[in-house]
């Protein structure tokens, strides 16, 4: 999905998370409080002038980066990606004016758009969050360019770990494990019982057939409602999303940031938790992630800054994401191999899915073969 990938937190930040079975929280709170303390000292540190800002690129262009990796210094690149990396294989994002998805939500008769997101409303009226999954489900859809991007990333040695907004599972399928993956707003990869004494675990082809054959998922168990493993309002944001990146983000040194348009907090606030001479590319439609005028006049960084006379690491690249990733990949020299990736890696997703359906109708054909013939009437 993405912003059908972006599960969003619109106005609300997620202060602390909790542990899965949600025993306890005491880990959630300390995380919390690790980002509140990271927040002040930053404030501070920026705002007496302390620490340092090495300018690392020759110049704040997209050849300037790749030249930047060419020089064999990148070594621990982290990406941060959202709805639009994934809106060139059809998932619509949330936000665009007439295509996003909380524009086309009025069948669903929702008492507002966000409600099929909300965990108190799905709890009572599951029906239109499985209706639209049936829509959206993972399973459906082909990873971009852009996504073999980043597995290229991966198989090069560069990628240090993927942070993604999206539910839609296409890193996935693209080729990242699980230890490459954060993703911060759950994914359908697996489900479990909404129930606190239950939480029976379920997998992505469990959920699929109960999506798909019209079924309200409940649990085999406790008989009480599935839901799949996304962040809904009223949600925190898994553990691991708190711990990983307080081990990442000091070690970056490329934050290569694609297809987010940067509202969504805490995950927004990642950008600020790279070094300060680690420089940020920002592939996107429109430029994201910039500075409040405010907190910059107290010299408050975290924000981006493409403009000012004073950028010094900050890349904007406005492009589509899958347009950006090739010129990028041109630049440093992987166009082909990249090209060559998608046509090989399209083809194999191809002939699984045909092989698939002549199963289905073979399958078909045996049972409408094997039913008895009607009695003849003498």
């Amino acid at each position: 999905m993405s912003d059908a990938s972006e599960l969003i937190k619109e106005e609300e930040e997620v202060i602390a998370p909790e542990p899965e079975d949600q025993s306890d929280d005491s880990s959630g709170d300390e995380a919390a409080g690790d980002t509140e303390m990271d927040f002040l000292r930053n404030l501070f540190s920026s705002s007496l002038g302390l620490g340092s800002a090495d300018r690392v690129l020759d110049e704040l262009t997209l050849e300037g980066v790749a030249e930047y990796i060419k020089s064999g210094k990148c070594e621990n690149i982290i990406c941060m990606v959202g709805a639009g990396i994934s809106t060139s294989a059809g998932i619509p994002d949330f936000r665009s004016p007439g295509t996003g998805l909380y524009a086309n939500l009025q069948k669903y008769k929702l008492p507002y758009p966000e409600a099929i997101f909300q965990i108190d409303y799905f709890k009572k009226h599951p029906e239109p969050f499985f209706a639209l999954a049936k829509e959206l489900y993972p399973g459906q859809f082909k990873p971009t360019l852009c996504h073999y991007f980043i597995k290229l990333l991966k198989d090069k040695g560069y990628l240090r770990r993927c942070y993604t907004q999206n539910i839609d599972t296409l890193e996935r399928v693209a080729g990242l494990e699980g230890d490459d993956l954060i993703e911060a707003h759950g994914t359908f990869y697996t489900s479990h019982c909404v129930s606190f004494s239950c939480r029976q675990e379920y997998n992505l082809d469990w959920m699929r057939d109960k999506i798909f054959s019209e079924d309200i998922p409940r649990c085999d168990k406790c008989k009480s409602l599935v839901k799949p493993d996304i962040v809904f309002f009223g949600e925190s944001l898994p553990v691991r999303f708190f711990t990983s990146m307080k081990m990442d983000f000091p070690r970056c040194d490329l934050l290569l940031i694609m297809g987010t348009s940067l509202q969504v907090q805490p995950f927004a606030g990642l950008v600020g938790r790279v070094s300060k001479s680690c420089p940020r590319l920002l592939i996107n439609m429109e430029k994201a992630g910039q500075a409040d005028p405010l907190f910059g006049l107290v010299g408050f960084g975290g924000g981006m800054d493409f403009d000012t006379d004073k950028a010094y690491r900050d890349v904007a690249h406005i492009s589509t994401c899958d347009d950006g990733c090739l010129a990028f990949a041109e630049l440093l020299g992987w166009k082909a191999e990249l090209e060559e990736l998608v046509k090989r890696e399209h083809a194999k997703i191809d002939s699984l899915a045909e092989q698939e359906k002549a199963g289905e109708s073979a399958g078909a054909a045996a049972e409408g073969s094997a039913a008895p013939e009607p009695e003849k009437e003498e």
